[in-house]
């Protein structure tokens, strides 16, 4: 399936209108930020792109909560605050709403990086816990019109993660570490929402400039 006719399934959900959340959620490395993005990028200025990965707590959180080694798990994410912004995203209409996101670079999150503008009627939400049957993610959960999954091997997302942590300054086995430390538990938690979710999709093939082959 193209991205065009993903991107028409999406805008169908704006029918009840004014503004619909649309969420993606999969373990990581499976490529929902890419997705997301490019289902953004094809609907043009009636969407807006909310990405999870803006309320990953501060490092110095992290150290504070001990959760330094785990960052990326799901008490690393300040999910409260989150789903407060997607209640204000639904009923704010008529203003800016100015969005968080992850630096990779400086490892931090940084604040008002996207802007949610009032023609955007779908907002596209990704992460990976967004189906996830926890507290704060089910009340996230029950504001989105629909959820998809985003999958991909394993083999295929360790690759993807192991790059990913050598971009970030790591070595080849810090980030063969890390990815087995972390990442990997992490997506065997959000494979437990595969179920909850509305859609399945795999990114095996998907080329954003031509569609999915």
């Amino acid at each position: 399936m193209g991205i065009s006719r993903l991107a028409a399934d999406a805008w169908k959900l704006t029918a009840p209108g004014p503004r619909v959340l649309l969420g993606i959620a999969g373990p990581p490395g499976a490529g929902k930020s890419t997705l997301a993005r490019a289902l953004v990028a094809r609907i043009g200025a009636g969407a807006a792109y909310l990405p999870l990965d803006g309320f990953h707590l501060a490092n110095a959180q992290l150290e504070r909560l001990g959760l330094t080694a785990r960052k990326g798990s799901e008490p690393s994410f300040d999910v409260w605050g989150y789903v407060a912004l997607l209640r204000r995203v639904l009923d704010d209409t008529a203003a800016d709403i100015y969005v968080p996101d992850y630096d990779r670079e400086l490892h931090e999150p940084v604040a008002a990086r996207h802007v949610v503008p009032p023609a955007a009627r779908l907002v596209v939400t990704e992460g990976n816990y967004l189906a996830c049957d926890l507290p704060g993610w089910r009340e996230a959960r029950a504001l989105m019109g629909a959820c998809w999954y985003v999958e991909a091997p394993p083999e295929v997302r360790q690759v993807r993660l192991v790059a990913r942590q050598l971009a970030g300054g790591r070595d080849a086995e810090g980030a063969r570490a890390w990815v087995a430390g972390n990442d990997e538990p992490n997506g065997d938690l959000v494979e437990t929402s595969r179920g909850s979710c509305d859609r399945i999709l795999s990114t095996i093939g998907m080329d954003m400039s031509n569609g999915w082959q």
